[in-house]
């Protein structure tokens, strides 16, 4: 059998467009009197870290970069696939094409229709080793993660940090989405111009440990993408009355609703819980790494390996595996394919290995193919 060594399109900045007055933009937003002028001038300044660019965390992106909010920050460790078209709204069929990994090609699409945004993507798994510098800088925090880990680890950060944050969740036609606001630390908290809140509950008061046992996800569950862009659109929202000063109109209930059946719910947040082993006794486990996986399951019969980190030439590499089946790569990716496995590795030397679920596997091709 010939093997065929490809190169993915290059990953090129995309040419920004002619100079929109901001004024005639954002007009319809400023006549909306909960954010006028100066609420407008707040978001310009602001800047919102969105962690995953799945289905709700690029509807997420696509609003506030509408609405002109001054800079994104995405996270995300994962690329795009043809699943991901009938509801992840910045991607386009030559992204799953290529492969593109997601906080880029989120980037190319924001700059085609808002190039006044400063988009910073950043393709990784968020960690504690990382977080602080990933997510330090910014305003507000937007949970669009696929895993209760990962949330957890926000949390922590956010408590610790003082730095709201907005969880939210989508399956099927059903969507949350909850409210963090930590207590205030003056000395660590980051805040846009006189931003001002009464603490809530975090996501440990109301849920002291992440779920155990099997979880419903998009892969097994499916997802409609209403539920998806219904639950953005009530994060996007929140997160703008916290941008423009108006946190005391935030919802303080963690909010459900099934779009197909029509019920709802609401559990109160409104207080920090005392004994809450995280805001109360400050108890920060999930951001000291204890007992995290080096390999997880993510969904759609892969397994991701991030317990190595180092710089990956994906030349050589390309070199080096092209006698042993199929390979694409650009500067940000490289794809080996060799049936039935699919073994995509990025530049900090984290894979994802699609065609199992067996972690013995997974961290056999790994080591067989890239090194351990």
């Amino acid at each position: 059998m010939q093997h065929i060594s490809t190169e993915l399109a290059p990953a090129s900045p995309t040419e920004k467009s002619q100079p929109i007055d901001a004024a005639e933009r954002y007009s319809r937003q400023i006549l909306f009197s909960g954010i006028g002028a100066e609420g407008q001038q707040r978001l310009s300044q602001a800047h919102v870290a969105i962690v995953g660019c799945g289905a709700t965390g690029t509807a997420a992106a696509s609003l506030l970069a509408r609405a002109g909010v001054g800079i994104l920050t995405l996270i995300d460790r994962d690329f795009v696939e043809p699943s991901n078209l009938q509801r992840q709204v910045l991607f386009d069929e030559a992204d799953a094409l290529a492969a593109l990994p997601k906080a880029e090609a989120a980037r190319r699409k924001i700059a085609q229709f808002n190039s006044t945004i400063d988009v910073r993507p950043h393709v990784t798994d968020l960690v504690p080793d990382n977080i602080a510098a990933l997510l330090g800088d910014s305003h507000i925090i937007l949970d669009a993660t696929d895993n209760f880990e990962t949330r957890y680890l926000v949390n922590d950060f956010a408590v610790q940090q003082s730095r709201p944050w907005i969880y939210a969740a989508a399956i099927g036609a059903y969507a949350a989405t909850m409210n963090i606001l930590p207590r205030r630390d003056a000395d660590k908290t980051l805040q846009a111009p006189a931003i001002n809140w009464a603490p809530t509950s975090c996501l440990a008061c109301l849920f002291a440990k992440p779920p155990s046992g099997p979880v419903e996800t998009c892969d097994t569950s499916g997802i409609l993408a209403s539920a998806v862009n219904f639950a953005a659109s009530i994060q996007v929202t929140e997160a703008l009355k916290f941008l423009t000063g108006h946190s005391d109109q935030m919802r303080r209930t963690l909010f459900s609703f099934d779009l197909w059946s029509s019920e709802r719910s609401e559990i109160s947040a409104s207080q920090p819980r005392e004994d809450c082993t995280v805001c109360g006794e400050r108890s920060f486990t999930h951001l000291e790494g204890a007992n995290r996986p080096h390999i997880t399951l993510c969904g759609r019969n892969s397994v991701q390996i991030h317990e190595h980190h180092r710089p990956v030439d994906f030349a050589a590499m390309r070199d080096r595996l092209t006698p042993h089946g199929q390979v694409r790569f650009n500067d940000l990716l490289l794809r080996f394919e060799r049936a039935p496995y699919t073994l995509t590795l990025f530049a900090d030397g984290r894979a994802i290995i699609q065609g199992t679920t067996d972690i013995t596997i997974a961290r056999t091709l790994y080591a067989r193919y890239i090194g351990s």
